[in-house]
């Protein structure tokens, strides 16, 4: 019985299988070949459950996806002016980054690893210490702190520290600012009660700390809006302009008084913000001003400095110019892998991004990748080149963790070898007339 289960008619004029599929034999197929022919009575596997076979067929898949099968996938995209990609969701390693000039011709961008972006940046005051600081005014007959100056970083539910004049479970529960000058309010965790200093004093200096008693970081970037408008039966913050907030993102949060803690920004349109939940009973506010916290990180000064440094070559450079021969022995002892004009690349794992040199922004880029081959069902597909490794494989996975086939563990071991090195054999696809048509262009005389 043929394998082909539709007429010529039938594929040609298809709509949703992919064209090309024969060559392909599914994972679940493979599975059950495996049990007609290694399963049963007088076989090298008397017995085992269907679900061991599976998972063994997926360990084979994924393993002979990264350097065997032709698993290679990819991704195009516009680089925006943060100089950054985001990694694909079944991204496992990539094969070759590229950016695409207008001819369509892809220009390789090579990796560096001078540079980095270091996962986690405290914050440090001007003595070198991993503490936020202020310095403000106290008054002992008020709950209210005058900073020097505006501090963004400093949120509602921060625990302030000022011994002996602020109590030690003293929290910030209010933060307004005007005029460049910030002033806080201290009192209880839940803010219901307002904490007195001890004592009047002026040049104070405070320290402020997250609510888990963490190193604060660098971290999230503030932004402070004045002028804006909300009442408590409305979701909407109303602002004067649409420029007055075009720094507000969805999924930011609000640092404010009157909404409860983890207010996130739900949406932005125009002059109007929307937010997840509604303000206190007691939040009516005209000409109010309110911290947005972003919830992505601030740049490390690293990746700040990578970004914004312009390469000195010229990535556009034609090549029919004077821009290169002049340099006629100018650049003698220039490392040979920095010796190129396509710009480069690290890959932030911990963050999964892929960072840019400033020369890539707004280039076509092209991320070749490759998976595991089993993130879904439908590429789940093990090559007909490389059928036979696949039953070597879960032959020998089989055998190898079990008590029964230790003898049988030498033999598959090589048989396995020799099916691998057949199927990277006929995937790597060499064609005698195209080897041929590239080695006459070895014999071509080179003039100086």
């Amino acid at each position: 019985m043929g394998l082909l289960n539709k007429s010529k008619l039938d594929y040609y004029n298809q709509q949703l299988t992919p064209f090309g599929s024969y060559q392909f034999t599914s994972l679940d197929t493979i599975i059950s070949q495996f049990e007609v022919a290694y399963v049963g009575e007088n076989k090298i596997i008397p017995k085992i459950k269907r679900a061991d076979i599976a998972f063994h067929a997926q360990r084979a898949l994924q393993e002979l996806s990264f350097d065997t099968l032709k698993s290679q996938k990819a991704l195009e995209v516009t680089m925006p002016a943060t100089l950054q990609m985001i990694l694909p969701q079944d991204y496992v390693n990539y094969t070759k980054i590229s950016w695409v000039d207008s001819a369509g011709i892809k220009h390789p961008i090579y990796p560096t690893s001078k540079t980095s972006n270091p996962s986690f940046n405290p914050l440090q005051n001007s003595d070198g210490d991993f503490l936020r600081t202020a310095v403000g005014n106290l008054n002992s007959s008020s709950s209210n702190i005058v900073l020097d100056k505006e501090y963004k970083g400093i949120l509602v539910g921060m625990r302030v520290f000022a011994e002996p004049y602020i109590p030690s479970n003293a929290f910030v529960t209010a933060v307004s600012n005007d005029s460049g000058i910030t002033t806080i309010t201290i009192g209880s965790s839940d803010g219901t009660v307002s904490f007195l200093p001890t004592q009047s004093n002026n040049g104070t200096t405070l320290t402020f700390i997250n609510s888990q008693l963490a190193i604060p970081a660098q971290g999230k970037s503030y932004h402070i809006v004045e002028n804006l408008d909300w009442n408590t039966t409305d979701y909407k913050i109303t602002a004067n302009s649409a420029g007055d907030i075009d720094s507000i993102k969805v999924g930011m949060t609000i640092s404010h008084d009157n909404f409860p803690a983890g207010t996130t920004v739900s949406n932005v349109f125009e002059t109007t913000i929307v937010v997840n939940q509604l303000p206190d009973t007691a939040a009516i506010s005209n000409s109010g001003e309110i911290t947005f916290v972003s919830p992505e990180l601030e740049d490390s000064d690293t990746w700040a400095n990578y970004k914004s440094s312009t390469p000195s070559e010229n990535n556009n450079d034609d090549y029919e110019d004077d821009t290169y021969w002049p340099n006629q022995g100018g650049r003698y002892g220039l490392d040979p892998q920095h010796a190129q004009v396509n710009g480069s690349f690290y890959i932030d794992d911990i963050a999964g991004k892929i960072h840019f040199s400033s020369n890539i922004s707004g280039k076509t880029v092209i991320l070749d990748y490759i998976s595991d081959s089993v993130g879904i069902d439908a590429e789940m597909l093990v090559h007909k080149f490389a059928e036979e490794a696949m039953y070597k494989c879960i032959a020998h996975a089989i055998l190898s963790t079990s008590s029964y086939g230790q003898q049988l563990v030498r033999r598959l071991t090589k048989e396995k070898f020799a099916a691998v090195r057949l199927a990277k054999l006929r995937l790597s696809n060499l064609k005698l007339e195209e080897l041929t048509q590239i080695l006459r262009g070895k014999s071509k005389q080179i003039k100086h």
